[in-house]
C-alpha cells in the first residue's frame, strides 16, 4: 500500500492546502494529513477544529486520514510506516526552507519528501494571509471551503 503524509498546521485549511492534499490522494492510496501541534504557538482555530474541518472538506477523496502530532514529522511517519512526505511548494523561497528540512528528512530517518508545485491560482495563498485578510473584513470565501469559511466568519465576528 502507497502511503504518503501531507504534514502542516491548517489554521485554517485553505484551497491551496486541499489543492496538494487532493493531488497526493490521486498518487497514493492512503494520504494522512497530519496537523501539527505547536504548542510555543496560539491558533485561531484548536487543534480539534482543524482536524474536523479537514475530515470535512476531504471526505470526497475516501483515503484521507487527519490526526494531530507533536514532535518530529519523521517520528509521524515511522510510527505509521509511511515513507513519504507530501509538501507543496509556492515559490523558490518555499525551496529554499523545504529543502532544508526535506534533506534533514532523509538523514535522520530515510524518509522521503516530494516537492509539488502548487497551483498558480494558489502561489500567493496560506493560512496568515487568509486570517488577516479575513479579521480586516476582506472577502476570503474564494480562498477557502466553504465549511472553513463559515467557522472563520463566526470566530472573527465573536473576537
Amino acid at each position: 500500500m502507497r502511503r504518503a503524509v501531507c504534514p502542516g498546521s491548517f489554521d485554517p485549511i485553505t484551497n491551496g492546502h486541499l489543492d496538494i492534499i487532493g493531488r497526493a490522494s490521486k498518487l497514493y492510496d492512503v494520504v494522512h494529513v497530519a496537523v501539527m501541534i505547536n504548542k510555543s504557538k496560539k491558533g485561531l482555530l484548536s487543534v480539534e477544529e482543524r482536524i474536523e474541518l479537514i475530515r470535512t472538506v476531504t471526505e470526497e477523496y475516501g483515503n484521507v486520514r487527519v490526526e494531530a502530532f507533536h514532535g518530529l514529522l519523521v517520528d509521524f511517519c515511522k510510527q505509521r510506516d509511511i515513507p513519504a512526505i507530501v509538501k507543496g511548494l509556492r515559490a523558490v523561497s518555499d525551496f529554499d526552507y523545504e529543502l532544508q528540512m526535506a534533506q534533514m528528512n532523509i538523514g535522520l530517518s530515510g524518509i522521503e519528501t516530494l516537492f509539488v508545485p502548487t497551483n498558480p491560482t494558489y502561489s500567493f495563498l496560506s493560512s496568515s494571509l487568509v486570517k488577516e485578510v479575513a479579521a480586516w473584513g476582506g472577502d476570503v470565501s474564494h480562498l477557502v471551503p466553504e465549511a472553513v469559511h463559515e467557522v472563520l466568519t463566526e470566530r472573527l465576528a465573536s473576537s
